[in-house]
Order: structure tokens, then sequence, then C-alpha cells
């Protein structure tokens, strides 16, 4: 038996900005919708709880092949 191993990886074809969303919601199997409306929320208060971590994300996941 085989197991399966996902990777974290910012996605080509889910993406707007950087594809960190779109890498996060294939990787958890949940939709990308809520990791936008999350971000989004972050972004409120003034946009750094949402820049920061966005940008650190997308520094450390690597693109997807």
């Amino acid at each position: 038996m085989v197991a399966s191993t996902k990777e974290l990886r910012r996605s080509r074809d889910k993406r707007i900005v950087a594809g960190i969303c779109g890498g996060l919601s294939e990787f958890f199997g949940i939709s990308v919708f809520w990791f936008r409306l999350a971000l989004v929320i972050l972004l409120i208060p003034g946009g750094l709880p949402g820049l920061v971590p966005y940008a650190i994300l997308w520094i450390v996941i690597p693109k997807e092949r």
C-alpha cells in the first residue's frame, strides 16, 4: 500500500495574487472561499493581521511545479 503524500504548494489554477489561498485549499481539502474569507476578515482591522501572514506564506510556500 502506497501512502499518498500531499505537498503544500502555491496553486496555479486557483490563484488571484500569489496562489496562497488556493494552495491551502488544495492541501486541506477545504473550499478556497473559506481561506479568502478569512484573509479578508484579517485585512479589515488595518491590514497587518492579514498582510503579514500572507507575505510570510508567500515566501515560505514553494510554487506548484
